[in-house]
């Protein structure tokens, strides 16, 4: 039987990430590596007490050898994976105010919008089992160690999910340039709900699109007639987050 693919992030590569995942606490840490050529920096000698017995300085071609990313900062980490969150315990909640990804693909994206998600208070992310990117080093570097607070639930399709959000009694709101409704006019915010953004280029699948209650547009006023979706999540999550606490 073929072994579910789960959330990741058991390497964390980066000094926001690595100092916020032992800040954090949350999930077990094997080993902090160092770049010799970086142990002299504030943030990351604090990196190196957190970590205690677990650091190892390292010379720069080694730490290399361990990184996936090109964009380390001198610091890597080999924790326990993340666990993936229950998708039903975060609709039930009072508080829902979920962020379900519809195909993200891009690392970068992903850890962009997950650190926009938690800053802006969201209860919990939503992403696909399949054809979705799962938290990798790039994810946990672009997330800036909001992985370590934001829980992540894995669902086997987005517009299932919706339904089964719907039923719970959550409002479906997708991001999409066609929608009827500005982002800054729609009323359901401070409500419990589900803001669905789409894929790279193509935007939300058709199927998505059909079970969102509504569709909300970000108005454009430039040449351009659109924001990558990281920008776009990074605006919605904090309209949002603004209309549920003013």
């Amino acid at each position: 039987m073929a072994r579910e693919p789960g959330v990741g992030g058991d390497q964390v590569e980066g000094r926001r990430a690595v100092h916020e995942l032992l800040r954090a606490g949350r999930r077990s840490v094997r080993t902090v590596y160092v770049s010799s050529s970086a142990v002299d920096e504030p943030l990351v000698r604090e990196i190196v007490d957190l970590a205690g017995s677990n650091a190892r300085v390292v010379a720069p071609d080694k730490l290399e050898h361990y990184a996936r990313t090109d964009a380390h900062q001198g610091v890597v980490a080999i924790a326990a994976p993340l666990r993936a969150a229950d998708f039903d315990e975060l609709i039930a909640r009072d508080d829902a105010f979920l962020v379900a990804l519809d195909g993200v693909t891009d690392p970068r994206n992903l850890g962009a919008i997950i650190r926009s998600a938690e800053t802006a208070g969201a209860s919990g992310i939503v992403v696909g089992r399949h054809r979705a990117a799962h938290v990798t080093p790039a994810v946990t570097k672009a997330a800036a160690g909001a992985v370590e607070h934001v829980p992540i639930a894995l669902v086997g399709g987005i517009p299932n999910a919706l339904e089964r959000a719907r039923r719970a009694g959550c409002w479906t709101v997708g991001l999409d340039d066609g929608g009827d409704t500005s982002l800054f006019d729609f009323d359901l915010a401070d409500q419990r709900i589900v803001l669905v953004l789409g894929a790279e280029g193509r935007g939300l699948a058709r199927l998505t699109r059909e079970r969102c209650d509504m569709l909300v547009r970000i108005p454009v006023h430039g040449h351009v007639p659109s924001l990558n979706v990281a920008a776009a999540a990074t605006l919605a999550c904090h309209e949002v987050a603004r209309r549920r606490h003013k």
